[in-house]
């Protein structure tokens, strides 16, 4: 499995979606969805449960596979 940060950008970029976009869907503040991508849920800024759920939601993602994503290490693909 991809950590969230690798699980957002390609989720992103097949659903040729910005942060901006997904931002406006969640209402997740931009910046907080630019660093969820970048840095995943081991960075500076962690997500919540409830931002999980709505990135999961709004990219039409099994919560379960965020969720699994938010708690595998980057760079650590299975």
């Amino acid at each position: 499995m991809a950590d969230l940060g690798e699980l957002l950008q390609v989720t992103m970029r097949r659903r040729h979606m910005t942060p901006q976009a997904l931002a406006e869907r969640t209402g997740i503040r931009t910046p907080r969805i630019r660093v969820f991508a970048q840095d995943g849920a081991q960075g500076p800024i962690l997500p919540t449960e409830k931002e999980l759920a709505e990135l999961a939601a709004a990219l039409r993602l099994p919560l379960a596979d965020v969720l699994d994503a938010a708690r595998t290490p980057a760079g650590t693909m299975a």
